[in-house]
């Protein structure tokens, strides 16, 4: 058990440095000027020479990639994750005032497309060949070949637009205040986001959940359970969902970066305040150091689904966690 950890925690580390690495290396190499982007090409037209060295220093232009890096490497094992220069605020703020937000919306759409996917998946693996199984595969064909924001869009012209049954964007009233915020107020901005993620990411997990049903359904086991007088619901309840278990586990802990992915469209498109709306003005502005402190985390928490997958499938199926104690 011990080397487990041990290995998990390395693989874990060196994850961070090759995330760190990219990260810094691809906004380097971007073509993106960080002070044209920021302060306006008009602006940059007039501005005097000593300014505009003032400003390359601020954001740091001129210093050699491998320093910079070194620097910010050496600040944040020290619990520094840098200043934001887009924001004008420490990342660690930055991060914590929008992860929230974001986690909120990625847990809902996740619990909802994994439960909504499993379902339709079970349902359609049972019903082969039947209308029901067509609709199901008509559906997930469809949203898995729709981009995000497309589907984000159309969504929020007819719901919002159309016929005003949610906000356009934002996570909570215009002109309210934070503290006048209520519970009511933040479900109700984060509605349309939850519900356009929750069903993009179903097809993924119906497709496969219907397939592995199918393989299933025709076994050995299941053909003797059906000679035994056993009808096609006690079957699925009894044995189907068991040997159901840990593909959809897997499955759906794959559909964390997915859903992470998906939630910077999602929240581009509501201009809803979460981590994927500040990736995109990191990303825009050249400002690596949030742009570094988003993708640590994202990868962390990606990560940390992979690994709560591994001790889940221990709980689920004994033979894995005997085969992890041997291995």
């Amino acid at each position: 058990m011990s080397r487990i950890i041990f290995w998990n925690i390395g693989r874990f580390l060196l994850l961070m440095v090759a995330v760190s690495v990219v990260v810094f290396t691809l906004v380097s190499v971007s073509p993106v000027d960080p002070v044209a982007a920021n302060v306006g090409q008009a602006a940059l037209v007039g501005m005097s020479d000593e300014k505009r060295a003032a400003l390359d220093a601020y954001w740091g232009r001129n210093v050699p990639l491998p320093e910079r890096y070194l620097s910010w490497g050496s600040a944040l094992l020290q619990g520094d994750m840098g200043t934001s220069l887009r924001f004008n605020a420490p990342v660690a703020d930055v991060i914590a005032n929008r992860a929230l937000n974001s986690l909120l919306l990625m847990s809902v759409a996740w619990l909802v497309s994994g439960v909504l996917g499993f379902a339709l998946g079970v349902l359609a693996g049972t019903h082969r060949d039947t209308f029901l199984d067509r609709a199901v595969k008509s559906y997930c064909f469809v949203l898995a070949a729709s981009p995000t924001f497309w589907v984000a869009l159309l969504l929020l012209i007819v719901f919002s637009v159309w016929l005003g049954w949610f906000p356009i964007g934002f996570s909570q009233p215009i002109g309210k205040s934070a503290a006048s915020v209520t519970l009511g107020d933040a479900l109700y901005h984060l509605a349309l986001p939850a519900i356009t993620l929750s069903l993009v990411g179903v097809a993924n997990v119906a497709l496969h959940t219907r397939e592995k049903t199918i393989d299933v359904m025709n076994s050995p086991y299941v053909r003797f359970a059906r000679t035994r007088g056993l009808t096609e619901r006690q079957i699925v309840l009894r044995h189907g969902l068991r040997n159901l278990a840990l593909p959809a586990i897997t499955i759906q802990f794959a559909q964390i970066a997915e859903i992470f992915g998906g939630s910077v469209l999602v929240e581009q498109v509501f201009s809803y305040p979460g981590l994927g709306q500040a990736a995109v003005v990191a990303g825009i502005g050249g400002d690596v150091a949030l742009l570094a402190g988003i993708a640590l985390v994202s990868a962390a928490l990606v990560f940390g689904g992979n690994a709560l997958a591994n001790i889940l499938y221990g709980v689920i199926d004994p033979r894995i966690r005997k085969g992890q104690a041997h291995g």
